[in-house]
This record gives structure tokens, C-alpha cells and sequence, in this order.
């Protein structure tokens, strides 16, 4: 097999694409044949040592991939060789092959595509835990989603829309705007021309979101919870700008708004049923052609440093995918 190597904490440039023994599931788990894997948020981190999770080195990073079982250990009945499947932890996905516990699988129906697989469980999973479990969106309330063009945000976008909310997408670019335009969005806000609350109050007529989707943290987020509805919910979701905000507490007394935290990791090792009935609605939304990721750009696996470099520069709209040719 073939995968991408961090020996050390030193970032993507260290990083090395060789050739390793094939492994063999051991008992709990199954062989994956990737097809596909794509890049998250956390995979820059991890390879710099900056992620909650460390896993010992030498690792193959790589969090969420699809492919098909090629072998089973001791004690997996739930997936047989041939299955198409989606795969969802911390590494092994940027490689060939890849062994993971049968627990961290997901079966893929009839006609999901592999590459949409790769791409739907973390950014679908997470934006679905944050808005219909932790945000209990009502159908006709407003969404603001920030950093809308990227991975969670465009998931968030779609998901909102499919439960019936009208959504603003607040984005860094008119290009991105457009983008969250196609993906359903009703309004949106370039956060870098347009003044944010005077925007949102607008677009709001003077009522504000029910409900803000913050993956960015940074300097965006006390605008934007002082633009929140009475009664608002603030999804605290990510610091993908790098800062972790702090907020007045008193904004959360003068507007009656709740501060909601998300760790959608958490959330499927806690409530694994509650994370299944996600899963379940979002493959049926994709099925009914609600949801879709939106992907990037294809990349082959073995061109995993451009993809980072692509994610290092915020360029992405949507999600990058590597694939094996």
C-alpha cells in the first residue's frame, strides 16, 4: 500500500508518501480500500501537533474517507468484503488502504458516490448535530452561517435550507457569495465590504437570526451574537479564523440568547443512536437531492500537499477531495 507518513510535528512539508505493508484488520476491525478521503480543518492541525487529538507517530493523518471493505477481523458481522462504506475518526484515510474499527464505518446506500461519501459525514454530521439537535431550528426562523463557502458552512447552508429556514451566508468574497447563492442561501453579506450588523439588521428587518452558525470564531463573532433574535440561539462551532472570541455575557441576558457549544466528535461517542438518526435523515435528504456536498476541486491522493495548500490560503469553497486513481 501506499499512504502519506507524519514522522514528525513539523506540518505537510515533512510529511511522506511511501510505500508500507499492507495491514491487517485486527479483531473489531475491517481493511478499507480508499477510493476517496478529503480535507478537514483539523488535518492541518494535527499534523503540527495543534489538535486536541495526538495520536503517536509515526500516523497516517486523514479523519473521513469511503471505499470498500476488502477484509474483516475476528468478531465484525455488521460488514462483509465488498461493502461500500464511509469511514469517519482521526487518521489513516490519506493512504491506499486503510483499517479502521467497524464502529467508526458507515454502510453506504445504492448510488451514494464515494466521493460525496468522503465528504458528508464530518461537515454534514456536525452542521446536522449543531442545527436540528443543539439549535432546534423551527421551519420559517433565520439562519445567519458564517464562513458559509467552506466545508461545515456549506453543509450548514444546505441543511438549513432542507428544514425550511431562510438562511443569510456571511462570506469573505463576492465570489464565495455567489457560491452560497447556488448552494440555496437567500441572502447573503461580504463581511469584508459590507458592515456586518448594520447588514444583517437589514436583510432582518431590525429582528436578527434566530440562530448564528459560527465555525470562525475571530473578530466576526461579537457582531454578530449583538445581531442575534430575543430568544436567539449562538452555535459555537469551530476557531477556524484562528481567534477564540470573548463575548460580554451580558449580551446573552439583554437578548434572552443562549451560547450553544457543539463537539460533534463528543456527540457520536456519547449519543451514538441520536447520531445515527442524523445520519439516517441526511442520507435521506441526499437521496431526495436536498443536501449535496460541494466539492472543490479532485485532487489524486498522492497530491495531498497542494490540497493543503489550497485549505492553508482559505481559498476553498466547499470541500477538497483526494482521490486514488
Amino acid at each position: 500500500m501506499k499512504a502519506w507518513l507524519c514522522e514528525s510535528l513539523d506540518g505537510i512539508g515533512a510529511m511522506k508518501w511511501l510505500d508500507r505493508p499492507t495491514p491487517a484488520p485486527a479483531a473489531g476491525e475491517m481493511r478499507i480500500e480508499v477510493k476517496a478521503a478529503s480535507l478537514n480543518f483539523p488535518d492541518l492541525l494535527i499534523v503540527e501537533g495543534k489538535y486536541q487529538i495526538k495520536p503517536a507517530l509515526p500516523f497516517v493523518p486523514g479523519a473521513e474517507f469511503s471505499g470498500v471493505v476488502d477484509a474483516v477481523g475476528d468478531g465484525v458481522t455488521q460488514f462483509k468484503v465488498g461493502d461500500a462504506v464511509a469511514a469517519i475518526g482521526s487518521t489513516g484515510g490519506f493512504a491506499t488502504h486503510a483499517c479502521v474499527a467497524a464502529t467508526q464505518a458507515i454502510a453506504l446506500p445504492s448510488g451514494f458516490a464515494f466521493e460525496d461519501a468522503a465528504a458528508f459525514a464530518f461537515t454534514y454530521g456536525t452542521s446536522h448535530h449543531a442545527l436540528i439537535d443543539r439549535g432546534a431550528l423551527k421551519a420559517g426562523e433565520t439562519v445567519l452561517v458564517l464562513g458559509a463557502a467552506g466545508g461545515v458552512g456549506s453543509a450548514a447552508v444546505q441543511i438549513a435550507k432542507a428544514a425550511g429556514a431562510r438562511v443569510i451566508a456571511a462570506v469573505s468574497s463576492d465570489e464565495k457569495a455567489v457560491f452560497c447563492l447556488a448552494l440555496g442561501a437567500d441572502a447573503t453579506v461580504n463581511y469584508t465590504t459590507q458592515p456586518l450588523r448594520e447588514t444583517i439588521k437589514a436583510l432582518t428587518d431590525g429582528k436578527g437570526p434566530d440562530i448564528v452558525y459560527d465555525p470562525v470564531g475571530g473578530d466576526l463573532a461579537e457582531p454578530a451574537f449583538r445581531s442575534i433574535a430575543w430568544r436567539g440561539r449562538y452555535l459555537v462551532v469551530g476557531f477556524a479564523g484562528g481567534g477564540i472570541p470573548a463575548l460580554p455575557l451580558n449580551l446573552t441576558l439583554l437578548k434572552g440568547a443562549s451560547i450553544v457549544g457543539v463537539f460533534w466528535g463528543e456527540f457520536v461517542r456519547r449519543e451514538a443512536k441520536a447520531f445515527s438518526r442524523g445520519m439516517a435523515q441526511l442520507m435521506q435528504w441526499y437521496a431526495e437531492d436536498r443536501v449535496k456536498p460541494a466539492i472543490d476541486i479532485r485532487l489524486p491522493m498522492k497530491e495531498l500537499p497542494a490540497a493543503y495548500e489550497r485549505m492553508g490560503t482559505r481559498r476553498v469553497m466547499g470541500k477538497v477531495v483526494l482521490v486514488n486513481e
